[in-house]
């Protein structure tokens, strides 16, 4: 579908072919998969890092809480260690955090790539099963990048992943 005349951003997406249009070669279609799934969710990850840091300053500078009850209020920092002391250590601490949601993202990018390619390989088809199969050990996968991480975290990660895995695929092509 186009747009004025130009590719919407879907079509755009879905035009890229990951064998030809790859940043990088590294002599496996698996290994190619992993890396630009996980250098592109990587990216889309420290976005939404330091968006969301930038959401709290600005609430944060109008004298809000993040639970929407007006001035005053207790809230929960996504980096606690920003407190302001100076700027270096503000800034120490974005790129610190930002860095290892990056490599969060990143990891189930290309956990999540690897193992539908891995599993489509295997078993000749890609279905909802590898769906499955992939999101529950993508989601058991960031549950353990977590701090203080428990047994019940892993297991509600991997249903979840799992969950969300199936459901996408389900409904590929339905909108």
């Amino acid at each position: 579908m186009s747009i004025g005349g130009r590719n919407s951003l879907l079509d755009d997406l879905r035009s890229i072919d990951l064998e030809k249009d790859a940043f990088f070669d590294l002599g496996h279609p698996l290994l190619n998969r992993f890396a630009h799934s996980f250098v592109k969710a990587a990216a889309i990850g420290a976005v939404q890092a330091v968006s969301r840091e930038a959401y709290f300053k600005a609430v944060e500078g109008a004298g809000l809480d993040t639970n929407g009850n007006g001035v005053g209020g207790s809230k929960r920092r996504s980096f606690p260690n920003l407190r302001g002391e100076t700027n270096a250590k503000s800034l120490e601490a974005l790129v610190k955090n930002t860095g290892k949601e990056s490599v969060q993202w990143g990891l189930a990018a290309g956990i999540y790539s690897g193992l539908t390619y891995g599993l489509k390989e295997a078993r000749g088809a890609h279905d909802w099963k590898n769906s499955a199969v992939a999101g529950a050990l993508t989601g058991m996968a960031v549950a353990l990048t977590s701090e203080d991480v428990s047994h019940e975290q892993v297991v509600q990660f991997a249903i979840s992943g799992a969950a969300l895995s199936t459901a996408a695929n389900l409904l590929t092509g339905i909108f």
